[in-house]
């Protein structure tokens, strides 16, 4: 599962690849070309996990990130960003709402919600094109011969180009399981979940101004949003101890880094939720796709579990934060016995029972 960062150029999104993965690009040879990496999944819970049970080893969750190219004249004429994006699963875009008379803007001037629009009607555009192209292909080929899947393709493609034509992306389109199987192979952007991470200046980090400006678009469109700062990230991941780290956040207010909001949101857009095992010899962070039962998150952990699974003893990380300890969970009856119906929840502290 991939998340794949785009941007206009000088927006900051080298910079938050970077924080996120620990991956620097020096060369001006990767700017073209899609720069992999991957990003611990940034989870206050899994902290204070850490710190009441003290463990042997220590694993967090990691996430996929895939840097592409920037979104300029020359990658848009050539289209080999599109096709990068295509293999995405989804896509956070990275704007830029800063303002530094040192750093040049493609469009001469600093416009966040401007150039948001018009990366997205470059992806609508693309699907647009595609659109256009498949339903000339499927009408001459129904042409020469009457095949009742092409016509059924045809309509379909016809019904896409409609919802397109109105600046409309695909994941609001609602499709039949059987639709859903025709295009399942075919390289629409605008049916993937997006994430829009505005980068500012420190002073607006705060701004619920400029987040509103986005919202009215990014509600319409089912677009996550949030507002991060690369220059505040970087000087927090620069600092050596947590404890600098939460002092500093202290002296800005912060409560959660905006980068622990972005992967969160990266894993909402991937529709991935996060469960934990503890004990004194490891603490790990765990994804699984969300709405999965507990024998798939067993599977998750390893196979022999899901083969193997009996039930889960389960309990939520808020309850054992509010009682101190798994001693006093148990005492107040907040230890659950599930079974192989049993959803896994966001949160949920699992210990798998099993025989093989």
């Amino acid at each position: 599962m991939k998340v794949g960062i785009i941007g206009l150029p000088q927006t900051g999104k080298k910079t938050l690849f970077h924080i996120l993965t620990g991956n620097e690009i020096k060369e001006p040879s990767k700017a073209f070309k899609p720069v992999p990496g991957a990003a611990d999944i940034l989870d206050s819970r899994f902290n204070h996990l850490v710190d009441m049970y003290e463990p042997k080893k220590n694993v967090r969750a990691r996430i996929d990130l895939v840097l592409l190219p920037k979104m300029e004249a020359e990658t848009i004429s050539k289209g080999e960003i599109f096709r990068d994006i295509a293999d995405m699963d989804a896509i956070c875009h990275v704007v830029r709402a800063f303002e530094d008379d040192a750093i040049y803007h493609a469009q001469g001037s600093v416009d966040a919600v401007r150039d948001f629009e018009t990366v997205n009607s470059e992806l609508i555009m693309h699907d647009q094109i595609f659109v256009e192209k498949r339903i000339e292909r499927l009408e001459a080929m129904v042409k020469k011969i009457k095949d009742e899947d092409q016509q059924k393709e045809l309509v379909l493609m016809k019904k896409l180009k409609d919802f397109l034509e109105e600046e409309k992306p695909l994941r609001l389109l609602e499709l039949t399981e059987d639709e859903e199987k025709m295009i399942r192979s075919y390289p629409f952007i605008t049916r993937k979940k997006l994430v829009i991470a505005v980068n500012v200046s420190e002073d607006d980090l705060e701004n619920e101004q400029l987040l509103s400006a986005f919202a009215p678009s990014c509600e319409a469109k089912q677009i996550e949003v949030m507002l991060v700062s690369a220059k505040v990230e970087a000087e927090i991941a620069g600092l050596d101890t947590q404890e600098e780290k939460d002092e500093f956040l202290q002296d800005l207010g912060i409560k959660v880094t905006a980068l622990e909001s972005l992967t969160k949101l990266c894993l909402k857009s991937l529709n991935l939720i996060s469960f934990f095992t503890v004990g004194k010899d490891e603490v790990r962070q765990w994804l699984v796709r969300n709405g999965s039962r507990a024998p798939r998150a067993a599977g998750v952990i390893h196979s022999d579990l899901e083969r193997g699974f009996i039930r889960a003893e389960v309990f939520k990380y808020d309850d054992l934060m509010d009682a101190g300890s798994e001693a006093e969970l148990k005492k107040g009856g907040k230890i659950y016995i599930e079974g192989k119906d049993y959803v896994v929840e966001d949160g949920d502290i699992l210990n798998i029972r099993f025989s093989v």
